[in-house]
């Protein structure tokens, strides 16, 4: 590997070490749409030769709303090989938000992807006086296109390549590469500023997490680009010579693995929950015989131990059995060519975990957060790196400790050079010895194994003095097939308590195998019939939790709670006091004791 030190510097080993005819690829209009290295390279020489056309010094801010694209990596390797800062922002956020994030961030211009995001962002950029310009990647009659930029550089070409070299030469790795906002839970957001270094050294560690990958191998990307996690592992593959295909969109995910027969993938675990879901439900629609064949498989994976020693010969045997004629099928399902998939974000369930790795799929889980860029500890593709439930190995090169109060400090490399223009809160979450405060508690093992409990901020207290997590509990509970979504609340209350969003087309499939008729989802949750089938399910998970933290009562609605309607975080995180105000009148309905 030529020596990265800085992110563009992956497009120059890859020049040297792979360059390969589909370097980038996406699906447009039903076909795929290759990039080859060489035009890669092209395309970002000609952007970074437009913005020093433009008169871009080193340390102006770009912002960008966009999908996954090839364009994406055009424009920020464009930008960062001569010293400017990428500001990525989620396309999904409130314009609250885009109007801090881009006056914040003081950025010049800005490019999104298409029409319908021109149209959200336009009166903001109105109302936003340092953005100079808007841009759009997509073709749009009237407005200024980002390919009108290349055309400058390619137009100035050859008054302006010594000055690119020389640009390019002079970017130090801990120059600041990128101002990520993070999509907080509370509040407005916070700009992370992370250098090269910080995601340089962040992706060389996960290099080691990955070594089952190899140059030439697919990776298909979804996960939005403006999500640390996508774009350090959009970095990592093309360090090591993947090709990458983005998806067409987040319902063709499924399509695209199996037409591209992918590798690997990175992703959140509600779609990983989705996934198992609907292979759960083909399972159930099976005949009779292929039915108990489907689930005694699921029963054999359940039990799997990824500790060899601990497998016995009849079990070994019966799993061979279930892979052969069960989860053979599954692997097909992905693409069958599947070697791994890294899960990020939150906390994925152990049982889901276990299943996947039995059905020899690698299910890695990670842990980070957008200030350590973001790995902190991730799962290991073989024993003894694997334990469910953990988040994984905290690598040597980081440094991690348990505070007296549980929290999870970490230290390293990729730790941020702190809040942009709120030097205060950088304070505040770096503390003079220069930890971390991640804000989530968690254990440390003696093998460096992590494991997280809950978010500090997030353990409530019972009226009778005892702690509940509820993440924990939420997780618990989400592995049943009747519930959607589940907030565990009960803060200074005598009991804990949930609101349960049902997983309503799995509902609806029951409500016709036991004759409950009706009108729509709102009078669907009242039925004494549905509330005692959710009693049956709070009984079955109950007694895996310590007393305090068991659900003494529950109560149904009918409404999701999405990035849309502002309950969920871009990264599909509980906004907790949100979604707790939502539903004050059924929480007050169960602690008023109706």
């Amino acid at each position: 590997m030529t020596n990265i030190t800085r992110t563009f510097d992956v497009l120059t080993n890859a020049e040297e070490n792979f360059n390969k005819d589909v370097a980038l690829s996406v699906k447009r209009n039903g076909k795929w749409e290759n990039f080859s290295t060489k035009e890669y390279r092209k395309r970002v020489d000609n952007f970074s030769l437009g913005l020093l056309a433009l008169g871009f010094k080193k340390g102006d801010k770009i912002a960008t709303v966009s999908n996954n694209r090839p364009e994406w990596n055009f424009i920020d390797f464009g930008m960062s090989q001569i010293g400017c800062v990428h500001v990525g922002i989620y396309p999904t956020i409130s314009e609250k938000e885009f109007l801090h994030i881009l006056s914040h961030s003081d950025s010049r211009i800005l490019i999104v992807s298409d029409k319908e995001l021109y149209e959200k962002l336009l009166p903001v950029f109105k109302k936003t006086p340092n953005l100079e310009e808007i841009y759009t990647i997509d073709m749009i009659k009237g407005v200024k296109n980002w390919s009108d930029i290349s055309e400058a550089g390619i137009s100035a070409k050859e008054e302006l390549y010594s000055t690119l070299v020389e640009r390019r030469n002079d970017v130090d790795p801990h120059d600041l590469l990128t101002i990520l906002y993070t999509s907080g839970t509370t509040g407005l957001s916070k700009g992370v500023m992370l250098t090269h270094n910080n995601v340089v050294s962040n992706f060389k560690i996960a290099i080691k997490v990955v070594d089952y990958l190899k140059p030439g191998d697919r990776a298909l990307s979804f996960l939005p680009l403006s999500h640390v996690l996508e774009r350090v592992g959009n970095y990592l593959w093309q360090a090591i010579g993947l090709s990458i295909y983005y998806a067409e969109n987040i319902e063709t995910i499924g399509d695209n693995m199996r037409e591209i027969k992918v590798n690997v993938f990175i992703t959140v675990p509600r779609v990983f929950e989705k996934v198992y879901d609907k292979i759960i439900n083909k399972g159930r629609e099976l005949p009779f015989i292929k039915k108990m064949l489907f689930f005694w498989a699921v029963k054999t994976g359940d039990k799997f131990d990824p500790n060899p020693k601990n497998r016995s010969f009849i079990y070994n045997l019966k799993l061979a059995i279930a892979n052969k004629l069960i989860f053979s099928k599954w692997r097909e399902a992905l693409g069958g060519h599947l070697k791994g998939v890294i899960s990020g974000g939150a906390a994925l369930q152990p049982r889901l975990a276990r299943i996947f790795w039995a059905a020899r799929i690698i299910v890695q889980e990670g842990y980070g957060l957008t200030e350590t860029s973001p790995l902190i500890s991730a799962t290991l593709p073989s024993y003894p790196g694997v334990k469910f439930g953990s988040v994984g190995r905290v690598p040597d090169e980081l440094e991690v400790k348990i505070a007296d109060d549980g929290e999870i400090l970490e230290r390293g490399p990729n730790l941020m050079i702190g809040y942009y223009k709120d030097p205060e809160t950088t304070k505040e979450a770096i503390d003079e010895d220069g930890w971390f405060h991640t804000g989530d508690i968690g254990t440390l093992d003696e093998d460096r194994m992590l494991t997280i409990t809950d978010r500090k901020k997030e353990i409530f207290k019972l009226s009778g003095g005892k702690y509940v997590a509820p993440q924990q509990v939420e997780n618990l509970f989400k592995e049943s097939q009747f519930i959607e979504q589940i907030i565990v609340v009960g803060e200074n209350e005598k009991f804990t308590s949930a609101i349960i969003v049902p997983d309503f087309e799995f509902l609806h499939n029951w409500c016709s195998i036991h004759k409950v008729t009706f009108r729509d989802n709102i009078e669907l949750i009242k039925k004494p019939k549905v509330i005692a089938r959710y009693q049956v399910e709070v009984d079955k998970y109950n007694p895996q939790l310590d007393r305090v933290a068991q659900i003494k009562v529950f109560r149904l609605t009918s409404e999701y709670w999405t990035t849309e309607n502002g309950l969920l975080s871009p990264t599909l995180k509980l906004k907790r006091k949100l979604v707790i105000k939502n539903n004050k009148h059924l929480i007050d309905s169960i602690y008023s004791g109706n």
